[in-house]
Parts: structure tokens; C-alpha cells; sequence
């Protein structure tokens, strides 16, 4: 088998190195499997079968200032940053577990440990680079056999496999809903047996892994393998609650989670954002705790978007995702949901539009990508009317934001300003003066200047004086 990158001067230098220090090193991982998945990477990982970091040390002196070497004597490795490319060295090992610890106690190894140590088949693929085996693929596991047939499989026995690393459970599902493989059938069955152990890997590694999933063309792929294994109970429980559809005197509510499935999906086509899709599987999360039957009307869920805003922090929190500007975001998404689709069915009024821009500031088009994705009717005469209902809702809102400056909205009368004109204390009546100037503002009362401004206010102390 024939490798035209193997022409480049970076690979037969490396061999040359290894040569020269006699020992043999490999390409391995996930580099190799891109190859054949014809997905470019610069991210090299090379395995020597011996010192990695005497190897990486060597191939630097050969590069000169060029290159930037860092080296991590604690975990045996090296990496080597050159032109574009990014390449970890380190030397073949045995692994061995502790029961409570998904960290290994290391060997020395020959290039046949290392690959078994491997999580998947189509990981363990090695090619060589010294002169000996330059160019030839090493493949004991027939990796290359399951990356044609797209299967997800482990080197070894998947509960070994599976009850030494739990973390290698997210990633078979996270390559699958990547990759758009099938996890083989015992290797899934094993996830199911050993998905407890998944408590001894830490909140941020997990987050990682289901991030990487929600970033997937498909993520719901991914959701639905984390389900029906019994993860997503474990590590996002709130999420499992969605689940399911009750039936009253003949009124049933449609099955949220996979409602939020679509959602996510929907939103996926639309836009690559982590956060957006984030929003997406938070939107309907209260649903559960605000599940009432009403007599002859079914299920509502009153108030879901504001008991669900309120529950984003916490929820971010467990999960160790950052509570910053990208919390509010979701937060500030699953708040304000409903208000695009409330006007997609009725009448599109300025005052309302005003509002939804005045709420959503500089998000509002990220939160109509969220609205439209909400749309999961297999009516299509009610999927035909809202979508051209959020074409006038966009219609709107474009002219109210040409118009008013709504998104960046700042009052042409701040509460300093107040306080000085009516000569006025810090207190109540400044609240209350702000916030009837802010209403008459966006229901349209008066014009967004100064003047009418003014006006409106002089008339508003008049009244609170009574």
C-alpha cells in the first residue's frame, strides 16, 4: 500500500532519527485512521518503541529554531510544533488498572501492547517510519476492515476494555454519531454492563466527550445510543425526565425528548454553534416539573421557559460547563423561546416585535434559528402557515430595528438624569418612572427621542405626585 504523504521530508527525517538512535517508531491513532477516512489532520501522534522524548529531542536538534519542543518527562512524552504541524511523540506502552481509577499504571512496551492498550480498532492502525518497514500498515485488530464497514469496535474485550477506561464508553459514542458508525453488538451490550463505572471519570472529561457529540452533523444519534445504553441517565439525568408520554381520559402530550431531538437536529442544520445547540436541548427542560392536565383542555406546561432559564446555571454547573456569557446565552435562548413562536400564530404587531428585540438584544437572530427549529409538526399545512408567519415576524423585525434601534436599545432619558429633573431621591419612584418610560417606548406610545421622551416623563411625576 502506497502513501503519498509519506514523501513529505517530516516523516522520512523522523524514520532517519529512529534510525539512528536504532530504534523502530510508527505513525499511529487517530491520524492513521483519518488517512482512510480521507479527513485531513496535522495532529500527528508518532509511538517509538523505546524513549519518545529521546526521539523527539533528536528530530528537533535535526530541525533547528524552527521548531519548538515541549517536553512532559512525568507522562513520557514529548510534542514537536513545526511549520503545520503538530506531532506527539511518546514510547510504546503496557497498561494496567486499578479497579477505582481510570488512571493506568505504565510499562515499557513493544508496539503490540501499545496497540492493544488502544480504545477502538480503527485507532490501533500503525504505519512504520523506519527504514526496516517505512510505509508499511500494521493493522492485528483488521481496523482497516472495520473502518469500510463502519464499525466501532475494541481491540480487546469490550468489558476490559470498557471497565479499565469507562471514559472509552462516551468516546464509541461519540466516534459513532461522528463518524455515522455502528457500534458493534457486543461492544454496545458491554457499555450497557459496565455504565456505572462512568462515576469515576470526572464531570469536564464527560462534558467534553458529550460536547463533541452535540457537535456531530447528526447529535441526536449520539442522545439516543446515550439513552438506550443507560449513560445519559447517569451523567444528565434532568434530560432523561423528558421521556415518555402520559395519557389522560383519551389526551396524550407528545413525547419530549425526542421532541428535543428533532429540535437539536433542526438546529444542526442551521448553525455549528455549541451553544445554540445547547439551547436546543435546554428549551423544554422545565417541562417535566410544569406538567399539568387541565379538564377538557390536556397537558400544559405554564411557565416551562422561565422555571427551564432558571434551571440552566445549575444544570451547567453539574456538568462543569462554563458559567459565563455562554450560560446566559442558553439561558437568555430558553428564556425567551416561546416569544418568535407566540407571534409566528398570531397577529405580528409592532409593539410585540419591539419587545422580542429589546429581550433578545444582539441574539435575536440566533434566537429565530432556535424558533424555527422548534417547529417539529408533522402537519405541513401548520409547519407551511409558521414558517411564513416567521418570514413577517423577520419582515418586522428588520424594519423596528431600522427604525427604532431597538437591539441596541439605551433610554434617551437615563435614571441620573431622572433623578436630577425632578430633583428626586434614589428610590422607587426612579424605578418606576425608567421602566413606564421603557413600555411606552416599545408598545409605541411615544417616538424613541428625547423630546417625547421628556413629555411623557413630565407627565408621569405629575401623576406619581397625586
Amino acid at each position: 500500500m502506497q502513501f503519498n504523504f509519506l514523501k513529505e521530508p517530516i516523516y522520512q527525517l523522523i524514520g532517519q532519527c529512529a534510525d539512528e538512535l536504532g530504534i523502530d517508531a510508527y505513525l499511529i491513532g487517530g491520524f492513521v485512521r483519518d488517512i482512510f477516512l480521507e479527513r485531513s489532520s496535522k495532529d500527528i501522534d508518532v509511538v517509538a518503541i523505546g524513549k519518545g522524548i529521546d526521539l523527539a529531542e533528536k528530530v528537533k536538534d535535526k530541525l533547528g529554531e524552527e521548531a519548538h519542543l515541549s517536553v512532559f518527562k512525568n507522562f513520557g512524552t514529548a510534542q514537536l510544533k513545526f511549520s503545520e504541524f503538530e506531532i506527539e511523540f511518546v514510547g510504546a506502552r503496557k497498561e494496567s488498572y486499578n479497579r477505582n481509577s481510570r488512571k493506568p499504571i505504565v510499562e515499557n512496551g513493544t508496539l503490540e501492547d501499545d496497540q492493544n492498550r488502544r480504545d477502538f480498532t480503527i485507532n490501533a492502525l500503525a504505519i512504520g517510519l523506519s527504514k526496516n518497514n517505512y510505509g508499511k500498515l500494521l493493522d492485528p485488530f483488521n481496523g482497516l476492515e472495520d473502518l469500510k464497514n463502519k464499525i466501532i469496535k475494541t481491540p480487546l474485550a469490550p468489558d476490559i476494555t470498557y471497565s479499565d477506561d469507562p471514559l472509552r464508553m462516551m468516546r464509541a459514542i461519540r466516534f459513532a454519531t461522528q463518524l455515522n458508525f455502528i457500534i458493534e453488538k457486543n461492544s454496545l451490550e458491554a457499555i450497557g454492563k459496565n455504565k456505572e463505572r462512568i462515576s469515576i471519570v470526572s464531570k469536564e472529561r464527560i462534558s467534553d466527550e458529550l460536547n463533541k457529540i452535540i457537535l456531530a452533523p447528526k447529535p441526536s444519534y449520539g442522545f439516543k445510543l446515550l439513552f438506550d445504553t443507560g449513560l445519559l441517565h447517569l451523567i444528565f439525568p434532568e434530560m432523561v425526565k423528558l421521556y415518555g408520554v402520559d395519557t389522560i381520559k383519551g389526551l396524550s402530550h407528545k413525547d419530549n425528548f425526542y421532541h428535543t431531538l428533532e429540535v437539536l437536529d433542526n438546529v444542526a442544520q442551521k448553525s455549528n454553534d455549541l451553544w445554540l445547540r445547547w439551547a436546543a436541548i435546554l428549551h423544554d427542560i422545565a417541562k417535566p416539573a410544569t406538567k399539568r392536565f387541565e379538564e377538557g383542555k390536556g397537558f400544559t406546561f405554564h411557565g416551562h421557559e422561565d422555571k427551564g432559564a432558571r434551571m440552566v446555571p445549575k444544570i451547567f454547573a453539574a456538568l462543569k460547563l462554563p458559567l459565563n456569557e455562554k450560560m446566559k446565552f442558553v439561558q437568555k435562548m430558553v428564556l425567551l423561546h416561546l416569544r418568535p413562536i407566540v407571534l409566528a400564530k398570531t397577529e405580528v404587531t409592532d409593539s410585540a416585535v419591539r419587545r422580542v428585540l429589546f429581550e433578545a438584544g444582539n441574539d435575536i437572530d440566533e434566537l429565530m434559528k432556535l424558533c424555527e427549529a422548534d417547529i417539529t409538526t408533522k402537519n405541513p399545512k401548520k409547519v407551511e402557515r409558521y414558517l411564513k408567519n416567521f418570514e413577517l415576524v423577520r419582515t418586522k423585525l428588520v424594519e423596528i430595528e431600522t427604525k427604532d434601534k431597538i437591539r441596541t436599545w439605551q433610554p434617551p432619558i437615563t435614571g441620573d438624569e431622572i433623578m436630577v429633573m425632578y430633583n428626586l431621591e434614589p428610590g422607587r419612584k426612579i424605578g418606576v418612572l425608567k421602566n413606564a418610560l421603557k413600555d411606552a417606548i416599545l408598545d409605541g406610545v411615544i417616538e424613541n427621542n428625547y423630546e417625547s421622551a421628556k413629555f411623557f416623563l413630565d407627565s408621569k411625576y405629575k401623576e406619581l405626585k397625586k
